[in-house]
């Protein structure tokens, strides 16, 4: 039996993939000449992708059925390595498995059987079908076969489950919850950012968006600087080489895009760390440097597939904060302990709780069992040390490296995973960096892979949905609106506007022909933090009648008084504001 906790990503992973086989299962009972492809968990459940199955969303609640009869039957899910002529003869009636199997590099191939259903896969599952007590069919898309538009269009169904229903009955109703606060509806209404076909899975930040991205890396620029990090840059294509050194190429390469350049092989890169890597090694470090901290905001690709793209959440091309810590072994726990004293103090700044995971060894690694071993130990000690509550994700570290992942809980109680450590003992010695020790000996630095925002993107959705567009004032892209109340105070509203953009508040006025209420209703509907009605009384008395976006409003307060307050409020990044 596998063991799994539902509460870790790997756990969910586990269930969910062996869910989708239920699936498959399902519409192979429903529709026997249906041909399954492949169905991986992802981040908010999973899918399966069948080609010869002509469906729609009418006919979901007929397929949950059938998965609810299979569940019912309670059949383990038995694991067997065969031969790949046997696989090849046992699925000869789909090219899209024959496929799968001929790629394979092993001489064995791994199948799964639960009941009359066996599908190709390398698993692993959960112990049986009748573990899965909730089931929800969501929708029925259309996606080409591997992402690629060259190929076939199949029909992908999505789904999620649960091991218990009411885990499924609350989740629907944070659906209901989470769709009033979808990122990609709320950043349309305020004109955020867009996409296009014309670059599938990458974001277009507008003048307002690019406000927010900015003000988030004015922040991690200033607290960097204090916590000891130097800025640096790295390209965004480099030599295939490199990427073989890095350990990219033989287990990361399907999610790179590749070019030829003067005849040499590339790839765009999909992480910056190898480039932090040759900016170490193009000198010569003494141990009296170290810990070296470079910090980079980079901007990676990649290849995801056209199904899993969500808004800002999974996208194509997005920007790391990363950065790279070289170190002594002495110096390992200290620095971990500084970066999760960073992530603390910035998840705070916004309010927002977290749990940890500690990932450690997957399947597929670079380095020796010794080093994973000492890297393991190393953060859990460090966690231990520093009186931190963490889970264990077992098989879910990068392949370089075990990790402390930072999961994020949301105002809806969702969580997302940001903030990550990963511990490298692998990658200095394939690119064999080194330092001087005290006794002049060439020693192997320790790296730290980190990122605090992850993917600020990402990161920006999350903020987005977490206060349902409200945003911080010191984030907002329009922090003040005035609203003249008829056209002769129009001139005063422009006076103040100027007055206030001199101490650095981004403000608008709204001098439309339009009734005070009309105005009101737009600023809150565009989310503006402080709305400000001016009319003969607030000129006569220069005072402002301020309204905050809970709906309170108040009278009579001065204008000197009010611009030093929200100018204090912005410069401290306070996550509310009142009067």
């Amino acid at each position: 039996m596998v063991e799994f906790d539902f509460e870790t990503h790997h756990g969910k992973d586990i269930f969910r993939h062996s869910t989708s086989h239920i699936l498959a299962h399902a519409i192979k009972r429903l529709y026997p000449k249906a041909l399954p492809t492949i169905g991986p968990p992802i981040e908010d459940g999973f899918y399966y992708d069948f080609d010869n199955l002509k469906i729609s969303d009418a006919d979901l609640a007929k397929i949950e059925q059938e998965m609810y009869k299979i569940v019912q039957e309670n059949n383990k899910f038995k694991k067997k390595n065969i031969t790949k002529a046997e696989a090849k003869k046992m699925f000869k009636n789909n090219p899209y498995k024959i496929e799968l199997i001929e790629e394979l590099p092993d001489k064995k191939v791994t199948i799964y059987t639960s009941g009359d259903f066996t599908d190709l896969c390398r698993g692993p599952h959960i112990d049986n079908a009748g573990l899965v007590k909730a089931i929800k069919l969501k929708k029925v898309a259309g996606a080409y076969w591997r992402g690629d538009s060259k190929n076939k269009m199949l029909t992908r169904i999505y789904g999620i489950s649960f091991p218990e229903k009411k885990m499924l009955d609350d989740y629907l109703h944070l659906q209901a919850e989470a769709e009033k606060r979808d990122h990609r509806k709320i950043g349309k209404e305020l004109d955020l950012f867009s996409f296009h076909d014309e670059a599938p899975g990458m974001a277009f930040w507008h003048p307002k968006g690019t406000i927010i991205f900015n003000e988030l890396l004015n922040y991690w620029r200033e607290e960097h600087v204090k916590a000891g990090y130097q800025e640096v840059k790295t390209p965004i294509v480099m030599c295939k080489k490199l990427w073989l050194a890095s350990g990219h190429w033989e287990h990361y390469k399907d999610n790179m895009y590749c070019s030829m350049m003067d005849e040499t092989e590339t790839a765009i890169k999909p992480m910056n760390c190898p480039g932090g890597m040759l900016i170490y090694k193009s000198n010569v470090h003494s141990y009296r440097e170290l810990p070296l901290r470079m910090g980079e905001i980079g901007l990676v690709h990649r290849h995801e597939l056209s199904g899993v793209l969500h808004g800002l959440f999974r996208l194509r091309a997005f920007h790391q904060d990363d950065a790279h810590i070289f170190m002594t072994e002495e110096q390992i726990e200290q620095e971990i302990e500084g970066v999760m004293n960073l992530v603390d103090k910035f998840y705070k700044l916004f309010g927002l709780d977290y749990h940890i995971e500690l990932s450690t060894r997957p399947e597929e690694y670079i380095g020796t069992i010794k080093m994973w071993d000492f890297a393991e130990d190393k953060l859990k000690k460090a966690l231990q040390k520093n009186k931190k509550p963490f889970l264990i994700n077992e098989g879910d570290g990068a392949f370089y490296g075990p990790k402390i992942d930072f999961h994020i809980k949301d105002s809806l109680g969702r969580t997302w995973q940001c903030a990550t450590i990963q511990l490298d003992m692998a990658m200095p010695e394939r690119f064999d960096l080194t330092y001087e020790s005290k006794d002049g000996k060439k020693k192997r630095p320790i790296m730290i892979h980190r990122v605090v925002y992850g993917a600020i993107e990402r990161f920006i959705g999350v903020l987005i949905e977490h206060y349902a567009g409200k945003l911080p004032l010191w984030i907002s892209p329009v922090q003040v609106i005035l609203t003249p109340i008829a056209d002769r105070h129009n001139k005063h509203c422009q006076e103040l506007a100027e007055k206030m953009r001199e101490k650095g508040i981004r403000v608008e006025v709204d001098d439309r022909s339009e009734s005070t209420s009309k105005k009101v209703h737009d600023a809150q509907v565009q989310r503006i933090p402080l709305i400000v009605n001016i009319g003969d009384k607030e000129i006569e008395q220069k005072t402002l009648a301020v309204r905050t976006l809970d709906g309170k409003v108040k009278f009579g307060v001065k204008v000197d008084e009010f611009i030093e307050q929200v100018s204090k409020n912005i410069s401290e990044r306070k996550i509310s504001i009142s009067f």
